[in-house]
């Protein structure tokens, strides 16, 4: 794992790419607190403990987590449903990852995606609540059937930008997405601001986006230290 601190002219500083894609939650906002919230909720509902199963939550569908979790007599949508709505309701405590908003206003129009496992409602909500502009392209839940750590979501967003998804650079912060963007052929940068314990990774790892912007030339772009020469 790459310190911060030790990476000053930022991570893949020497390569460039085509765009960025970030997935969402953890990575260029933290919606932690509302989603456990309901979570939590919904868990001791039926019979399960919180803390044994929150950390298995992040970075994948509602839907699939709700399936693999087995529960007789379900309707596993209905049940993903309720979650949902309840998680557009409460949007207490989302807020942007350090930096990101700034760094985000860095990419060019057409140059980055968000893929995020939550449902277009919700990544809409949460981006809103947490001041960030909307992307030029959203992968969503609704999108991709078989979510991360499968790498579709991420070979899809670069489909639909009409780019090669091994000239993208994938910003993550979960077990799951990281998977998901090595699968893909992408080179992936770890976000490790909403970490409670280290990410074990081969890929580079910063704490936020403070003090990063990106520079661009003939359609393709890196990631340089804010106010560094082009």
């Amino acid at each position: 794992m790459t310190d911060p601190a030790s990476s000053a002219a930022g991570p893949y500083a020497d390569q460039s790419f085509q765009a960025c894609l970030f997935d969402m939650d953890g990575t260029l906002l933290t919606s932690i607190e509302s989603a456990e919230r309901v979570w939590s909720r919904w868990l001791r509902h039926h019979g399960f403990d919180p803390a044994e199963i929150l950390p298995r939550i992040h970075g994948v569908q509602t839907l699939e987590t709700i399936r693999r979790l087995d529960i007789p007599g379900i309707d596993p949508q209905q049940e993903a449903d309720w979650i949902a709505r309840e998680e557009l309701a409460d949007l207490a405590g989302v807020r942007a990852i350090d930096g990101a908003a700034d760094f985000v206003a860095s990419l060019p129009d057409h140059g980055w995606a968000i893929v995020t496992s939550a449902t277009r409602p919700l990544a809409e909500a949460r981006l809103e609540a947490a001041g960030l502009v909307p992307p030029p392209l959203f992968i969503t839940a609704e999108d991709i059937a078989v979510g991360k750590p499968a790498p579709d979501c991420y070979v899809e967003a670069a489909r639909r930008l009409e780019l090669d998804v091994t000239r993208c650079l994938v910003f993550e912060d979960a077990p799951a997405g990281i998977e998901a963007g090595r699968a893909a052929g992408a080179a992936v940068v770890v976000i490790t601001a909403t970490h409670s314990h280290p990410v074990v990774t081969e890929y580079p790892a910063i704490r936020d986006y403070r003090g990063l912007t990106t520079v661009h030339r003939a359609g393709e772009m890196r990631i340089a230290p804010s106010g560094g020469a082009a």
